[in-house]
C-alpha cells in the first residue's frame, strides 16, 4: 500500500518538557492505527502536528498530493443555535457535490442514529454531542481521519456504533484512545509513544491484545538485557582495575569497548527507569461482616419516569458489581442511593453499623479549581496519613506521578487525567468497607487503568463500579447489573451478555415471529426445507423459550441474599449464568440461520 504521509525527524518540546525526539511515523492507505502512551507522552500533540493544527520543533513531512484529512478534537465546538441537520449540511456543502458523494453523506447522517435531526445542538447531552462531532468529520469524506479520544463521553452503545463505522471504513485513520476493547476491535496496528523505547515508540501489527503481548515481551527482554550488560560491565570493571600500566594496542581496544559498553548500559538503564506508574492501592477497614449493604425492592424515578424498580441485592466483602446502561438510565441515581445521598422512591437500603463508604463522583465537583495541587493532595499541613504511615506531601504526590514543581500549580490548570489522580489519591487515604466508583477511568491512561484494575481486584471490601470501559468491567466485575433505560434491570455475567440482551429487546421482530400465525406458513412451505431442518425450525421457538426461562431463573437465584453472601456459590452461579446466556445466543443465531435457508429456498422457487 502506498503511504499517505510520512514524518521523519519529528521533535516537540514544551518548555523544558521533551515530548518526543527524532520520531519517525508513516501512515499507509487504508491503515487503521491506534496511538497510545502514558499521559504526557505527546499523543494528542503528535495527532495535532499530523493534522496541521500544531507545528513541530523539527521534522520533515512527505504527504500525498491533495490528501484530504479530517481532525476530531477532544473538545467539541458548535454554533449552539444550529440544528443537527444544519450542522451536517453546512459541512457537506463544503465537500464534493457529485451525486455519489452526496448519497454517501446522507447515508452517514442516517446511520448516526439521531432521533431528531431538527433538534438544536444546545439540547444535546455530552454523548450525543460527541456523536455529532464524529459524524461532522465523517461527512467530510476524508482519506485520513484523525481521532483524539473519540470514545470520551460516548455510552457503550455509542462506542459500538463507532466501532462498526470504523471497521467498514474506506479511509485510513489514526485514533488516540485509552479504551482497550475499542482499540482491539478497530485497529490493525498499535503504536505506543514512550521514552522507554530506543526509538521513542513501539509498533506492533494487530489489535491491542496482540500489541500487549509483543510490548510486554520487548520490555522484559530490555530488562534482561540490562542485567546482562551489568554482568559484563562488572567483569570489565574488574579487568580495568587489574590491568597493567603498560598499554598494548589490544588492551586499548578493550578499554574503548568497555567505554562503549558503559554508554550502552546507561542508555538501557535510563529507558527502563522511564516506566513510571501511578501507585493506586485502596485502604480497607478489613471488616468481617458478611452483609455490608442490603438493598430491598429498590425503586428510582425521575420526573415521573421509572429508572429502575424491584432491585434487591446484598453487597458482601470481595463482591465486585458493575453497573451498565445508557446515559440517563439510572446508574448514578442507584449509586447515590447506595451512598446514602439520595432517598429511594420506594424500597430500602440498609448499611452495616459503622460502615465506611467511599464514593467517587464522576462530576468531580468536589475539586476546588482555585486551590493548589499541594492543598488538594494535603489540605491539613505538610503530610498525609496512609495505612498508618506519614508521607510528606512531595513523597505522596510522587506516588501519583506529580513532580515537585507542580505542587504550587492551581488545580484549574491540571489535565483531566491529573485531576482524576488527585481524587483517587484522596480516596485512598480513607479506609473503606465499600467503594462506589462512578466513571473513575475518565482521562486515565492505560498504565494507570491496569494498576487500578489490580487494586480493585485485590480490595477485600465490596466494589460497585460504573464505567463505559468494557475491558475494565469484564476484568474487575464478577457480574453486571444492566439498566435498559425503560425501568428494567437484569444481572449478567459479562458486558457482552448485557449488550446481547439489550440488542434482543431493541430488535424483537425475530422473537415476535412466534406470536404471529407464521407457524402455519412454515408448515405450508415445509417441502422447501429438508424434513429434518423444518422440524428443527418448528421447534426453535419452544427451545428458545426454555433457554430464556432457565436464564431468568438463574438471574433470580443470584438475587437471593444467602447466595450473595456466599462467594463460592455466587461464583458457581456466575458461571452457570454465563453458560445459559451463551445457549440463548447460540439458539437465536441458529434460528436466524434456518430462516435464511428457508428464505433462500423460497427465492429459488423450490416446492415440495
Amino acid at each position: 500500500m502506498a503511504a499517505l504521509l510520512t514524518w521523519k525527524g519529528l521533535s516537540k518540546s514544551y518548555g523544558e518538557q521533551l515530548l518526543f525526539e527524532d520520531l519517525q511515523i508513516a501512515v499507509a492507505e487504508g491503515e487503521r492505527l491506534g496511538l497510545i502512551g502514558p499521559n504526557g507522552s505527546g499523543k494528542s500533540t503528535l495527532l495535532r502536528i499530523i493534522g496541521g493544527v500544531t507545528s513541530p520543533d523539527s521534522g520533515d513531512a512527505l504527504m500525498q498530493k491533495g490528501l484530504k484529512m479530517a481532525f476530531l478534537s477532544q473538545e467539541d465546538c458548535f454554533d449552539e443555535g444550529l440544528t443537527i441537520r444544519e450542522v451536517l449540511e453546512e459541512v457537506a456543502a463544503a465537500g464534493p457535490e457529485d451525486p455519489d458523494a452526496y448519497g454517501r453523506i446522507r447515508r452517514i447522517m442516517g446511520e448516526a442514529g439521531f432521533p431528531d435531526l431538527d433538534a438544536k445542538v444546545s439540547t444535546l447531552s455530552g454523548g450525543w454531542r460527541k456523536r455529532l462531532s464524529i459524524v461532522r468529520e465523517l461527512v467530510r469524506l476524508p482519506e485520513l481521519l484523525l481521532l483524539d479520544e473519540p470514545t470520551n463521553h460516548l455510552d457503550v452503545e455509542g462506542i459500538l456504533w463507532l466501532e462498526e463505522r470504523l471497521r467498514v471504513a474506506d479511509f485510513a485513520f489514526i485514533t488516540v484512545s485509552h479504551d482497550r476493547r475499542f482499540l482491539d476491535r478497530v485497529c490493525q496496528r498499535i503504536v505506543e509513544l514512550g521514552r522507554y523505547y530506543p526509538e521513542g515508540f513501539f509498533s506492533a501489527i494487530g489489535g491491542y491484545e496482540r500489541f500487549r503481548e509483543h510490548r510486554n515481551l520487548f520490555l522484559q527482554q530490555q530488562e534482561e538485557r540490562e542485567a546482562r550488560l551489568e554482568n559484563r560491565m562488572r567483569r570489565e570493571t574488574e579487568w580495568l582495575r587489574r590491568m597493567p600500566k603498560a598499554r598494548t594496542t589490544k588492551a586499548q581496544y578493550r578499554i574503548d569497548a568497555a567505554g562503549r559498553l558503559e554508554d550502552e548500559l546507561a542508555a538501557v538503564r535510563f529507558r527502563n527507569r522511564q516506566q513510571t506508574r501511578v501507585n493506586i492501592e485502596f485502604d480497607s477497614t478489613n471488616r468481617k461482616s458478611k452483609k455490608l449493604v442490603e438493598v430491598f425492592d429498590l425503586k428510582g424515578c425521575v420526573e415521573g419516569r421509572d429508572l429502575f424498580s424491584h432491585i434487591s441485592l446484598v453487597l458482601s466483602p470481595g463482591m465486585r458489581l458493575g453497573l451498565a446502561g445508557r446515559n440517563g438510565a439510572g446508574k448514578s441515581t442507584f449509586m447515590r442511593m447506595l451512598a446514602g445521598e439520595l432517598n429511594p422512591d420506594s424500597g430500602e437500603v440498609r448499611w452495616a453499623e459503622g460502615l465506611s463508604v467511599v464514593y467517587f463522583d464522576q462530576a468531580r465537583e468536589n475539586l476546588d479549581p482555585n486551590i493548589s495541587l499541594r492543598q488538594a493532595l494535603c489540605p491539613d499541613g505538610d503530610s498525609v496519613m496512609y495505612q498508618g504511615r506519614n508521607y510528606h506531601v512531595a513523597s505522596w504526590a510522587s506516588k501519583f506521578l506529580f513532580i515537585p514543581d507542580q505542587l504550587h500549580q492551581p488545580v484549574a490548570k491540571l489535565s483531566g487525567g491529573e485531576k482524576a489522580r488527585i481524587l483517587l489519591a484522596n480516596l485512598m487515604r480513607r479506609p473503606a468497607d465499600v467503594l462506589l466508583l462512578d466513571e473513575p477511568t475518565n482521562d486515565l491512561d492505560i498504565p494507570s487503568l491496569e494498576v487500578l484494575e489490580d487494586s480493585l481486584q485485590e480490595f477485600p471490601g465490596a466494589v460497585v463500579l460504573v464505567s463505559h470501559d468494557r475491558y475494565l468491567m469484564d476484568t474487575v466485575c464478577q457480574r453486571v447489573l444492566g439498566f435498559d433505560g425503560e425501568g428494567n434491570t437484569g444481572l449478567f455475567a459479562t458486558m457482552d451478555q448485557w449488550l446481547g440482551d439489550l440488542k434482543a429487546k431493541e430488535n424483537p421482530k425475530e422473537k415476535k415471529n412466534g406470536d404471529k400465525p407464521a407457524k402455519k406458513g412454515k408448515k405450508k412451505n415445509s417441502g422447501k426445507l429438508s424434513y429434518k431442518l423444518q422440524r428443527e425450525l418448528d421447534s426453535m421457538e419452544e427451545r428458545i423459550l426454555e433457554a430464556e426461562t432457565e436464564l431468568g431463573d438463574c438471574n433470580k437465584r443470584m438475587l437471593a441474599p444467602e447466595v450473595q453472601a456466599d462467594a463460592e456459590v455466587l461464583q458457581a452461579l456466575c458461571t452457570e449464568l454465563e453458560e445459559a446466556g451463551r445457549r440463548v445466543e447460540a439458539l437465536y443465531a441458529r434460528w436466524e440461520e434456518l430462516e435464511a435457508l428457508r428464505e433462500e429456498a423460497e427465492g429459488q422457487g423450490i416446492s415440495g
